[in-house]
């Protein structure tokens, strides 16, 4: 799979909107008990936008920012892209507008950027929060080679989360994303992402990363990382015991984690796409019922099925009532 060859029409577009609509929807179920949600939404959930534009969260915010750096770069080398990546992250981190309860490790890390470290040395070493692969769906958008691809996604995680489990389960969420536009269908892809970890588990990415694997009691750059990749292969078998299981409609984090982690948000939000293939706005009303990270669960669920399904997966009403629709327009069409 060295090249996309598109299967859906509009799919940059369509995983782009999908991950900003299901991170509106899921933006005020974030802190809510399953029970909650289900008192203000009814049993399925939330399937409506609200608001005028429907407001997104850091989530989206971050893709953005992530999706900027991509299309500005001249080249897609770590020389080029990542001063790109810092100056946006950084961008973000000040912006008047981040103000969506962002992740503490995001903000921790881009104090640092900005005090002008390597990134090796501002990344948050222990980290591996959600953040590192809630905002890497552009990366998944683009026409490259798979090596480039797992290096970019990686780079992006690790200049805020520098846990191993954070880099994997980044190019796993980016290869997810790739593999659906090449027509990979959401049914095949656990196994494809089973097949994935287990042929780069000992592959340390020394171009992209320097030396982030230097760290007490980690002997080689190939044991740093192959604790990432086990940790995903991990829940990517929680996964597909699940998904052998007759769905009970339940919070779908009881079988695959509370996606507070970046492992358990790609999982959590395959098991919600997976789940409702055919259904996409279930997808995101799915991830955002939920007692965990609700918001990045549906963002990355709606990420998927919209580069499965393109932009016909979603509301054609919806395309104008979103929070930076410019923005999300104007990239899916440089990547369409």
């Amino acid at each position: 799979m060295a090249a996309v060859i598109h299967n859906s029409p509009l799919c940059a577009s369509g995983s782009l909107f999908g991950l900003a609509y299901g991170d509106a929807l899921g933006k005020p179920t974030e802190f809510l008990t399953v029970a909650e949600i289900e008192r203000r939404y009814g049993p399925t959930g939330p399937r409506e936008l609200s608001g005028e534009p429907a407001l997104v969260t850091d989530d989206t915010q971050m893709a953005l920012a992530l999706g900027w750096a991509l299309h500005e770069a001249p080249s897609l080398t770590p020389e080029v892209v990542e001063p790109l990546l810092r100056r946006r992250f950084l961008a973000w981190a000040i912006s008047p507008d981040n103000n969506r309860a962002p992740g503490m490790t995001c903000l921790r890390a881009c104090a640092e950027l900005g005090r002008g470290l390597r990134w090796q040395e501002a990344t948050v070493a222990g980290s591996k929060g959600c953040g590192a692969n809630m905002r890497v769906t552009p990366v998944g958008l683009l026409d490259v080679d798979l090596d480039t691809l797992a290096g970019l996604a990686q780079l992006q995680a690790g200049l805020t989360h520098g846990h191993p489990t954070g880099l994997a389960a980044s190019e796993l969420t980016a290869y997810a994303v790739f593999a659906l536009r090449g027509g990979a269908t959401l049914a095949e892809l656990p196994a494809i992402l089973i097949d994935r970890a287990r042929t780069q588990r000992r592959v340390y990415r020394e171009q992209w990363l320097g030396d982030l694997w230097q760290r007490p009691g980690v002997r080689t750059p190939e044991e740093f990382i192959a604790r990432g990749w086990d940790e995903c292969l991990a829940v990517l078998g929680r996964l597909t015991t699940a998904l052998g299981q007759p769905d009970d409609g339940a919070d779908p984090c009881r079988l695959t984690g509370d996606g507070w982690v970046a492992e358990e948000a790609l999982a959590t939000a395959l098991l919600c796409a997976v789940r409702h293939a055919d259904d996409p706005v279930s997808a995101l009303a799915r991830g955002a019922t939920t007692a965990g990270d609700s918001d990045s669960i549906a963002a990355l669920a709606g990420a998927f099925v919209g580069a499965a399904a393109g932009m016909a997966a979603w509301p054609p009403a919806w395309v104008d009532r979103i929070e930076y629709a410019d923005q999300l327009a104007t990239l899916g069409a440089a990547w369409d």
